[in-house]
């Protein structure tokens, strides 16, 4: 017996159980009511805590620290999102996807920011920097409800539209948390040219350029290359190694690499649509995105567990609440009105807009870099948003996904004459 106790041993310990968890518990939820982020955060809720357990809660907890972690997994599931998606750019192929970024997000935005300051008394750049934050659908939370992994099928159009919608608000929510961070420090009236000029156009165009570029670059690499093309590998860490390039590229570019990052997916999967290699690299991405999120999750749990929650107002909760119940399926449903989708199919994408990591890398971004009074309660009351989306579309999406494909299955079988019906949900 050793004399004194092995604090490291413990973390590997720990490690390991948590591997074998992220690997083993979604066969356990596979066909249950329940998603392995919900029993994440349980088992943090409910998990004894001890000293080294809340030194480790604290250090991933400094919003630096946070950053840099929440950043690196929602990159990878960039990546993994990316590589699901069949379909090449186009805009009526994507219009459900253009018509959520483009419509859905900013009422969304606008919308939470109103309430926020009229309902929760909260400064212009406080209520605009919660709105931002909780504005995009989740590319890692989201997993359930998008698209078939590559080569098999797709899913249809709500799969479709979920997981390129995903795969964009991120890069395209950033613009307005740095104008949340600039109303904090300065005047609008002094800063929107160079807002509007550098953080809108300039870095989502520089993203999306060097995206592109970079998918084409490594689409020859990986499938053209004579010889020594990577797919030759087999290894999909090559996915990792094309994630970081093309989001450190972006970044010194002074882009936002979430944009990149995607679209190099997207780019990269077009080279070659049959190859087996993007199912090996899809897999080897969502399996660190995985284990990586069961750890952030728990954590997540012992906080709310140990009295993250517990400056909430009631109000607070009503703006949560209205956010995941009303604002976003609204807006998500007027974004639709006049495409030629099923009704099921636009109210299950208004539905689900998915709140996640990408709400806590905003946050601890832009309270890591501006200062915003009572920091606080707008982590609560981001945070009390997450939680109850992760239980509410937790629960929700196994039985509502489910019967959104048999219904599409449904559809798609001949009928008595011979043709098809092309209404897709």
């Amino acid at each position: 017996m050793p004399e004194t106790f092995d604090a490291s041993a413990v973390v590997i310990l720990v490690l390991g159980a948590l591997v074998l968890l992220s690997a083993w518990l979604p066969l356990v939820v596979r066909r249950l009511p329940l998603s392995l982020p919900i029993v994440a955060v349980g088992i943090g809720v409910v998990a004894p805590h001890g000293p080294w357990i809340d030194r480790a809660s604290a250090f991933l907890l400094q919003e630096r620290v946070l950053e840099q972690a929440v950043e690196f997994i929602i990159l990878v599931a960039l990546m993994g999102a990316g590589l699901r998606v069949e379909r090449p750019f186009g805009w009526r192929r994507w219009q459900a996807t253009w018509r959520l970024l483009g419509i859905a997000m900013p009422l969304t935005i606008a919308t939470m920011a109103a309430l926020c300051w009229a309902a929760l008394g909260l400064p212009w750049a406080a209520a605009l920097l919660v709105a931002a934050a909780l504005a995009p659908t989740d590319p890692v939370l989201a997993c359930d409800v998008q698209a078939g992994p590559p080569g098999e099928e797709e899913g249809g159009e709500v799969r479709f539209a979920l997981t390129s919608e995903a795969g964009l608000n991120d890069g395209l929510a950033f613009p307005f948390v740095v104008l949340a961070m600039t109303l904090a420090a300065t005047p609008l009236e002094s800063a929107w040219v160079h807002w509007l000029a550098g953080d809108v156009i300039w870095r989502i165009g520089c993203g999306a350029l060097i995206g592109y570029a970079a998918g084409r670059v490594f689409g020859w690499l990986t499938f053209r290359l004579p010889r020594l093309k990577l797919s030759r590998t087999g290894d999909g860490l090559v996915a990792v190694g094309v994630t970081l390039i093309s989001f450190g590229v972006t970044e010194l570019a002074a882009g936002y690499g979430f944009v990149a990052v995607f679209i190099a997916a997207v780019t990269l999967r077009a080279t070659d649509r049959s190859s087996d290699f993007h199912g090996a690299m899809a897999e080897f991405s969502e399996q660190i995105e995985r284990v990586l999120m069961v750890v952030v999750l728990l954590v997540f749990g012992a906080a709310v567990g140990t009295g993250a929650l517990a400056r909430l107002e009631w109000r607070d909760v009503l703006v949560g609440a209205a956010l995941l119940l009303v604002i976003r399926p609204l807006c998500g449903w007027v974004s639709l009105i006049g495409t030629k989708l099923p009704r099921a199919a636009r109210g299950l994408m208004a539905f689900f807009g998915i709140r996640g990591l990408g709400t806590f890398y905003y946050m601890a971004y832009a309270l890591g870099r501006a200062e915003f009074p009572d920091a606080g309660r707008l982590w609560a009351i981001t945070s009390f948003a997450v939680l109850g989306s992760i239980v509410m579309h937790g629960i929700a999406s196994t039985p509502l996904m489910a019967w959104a494909d048999r219904r599409r299955r449904a559809a798609a079988r001949p009928t008595r004459s011979g043709h098809s019906e092309r209404r897709r949900a």
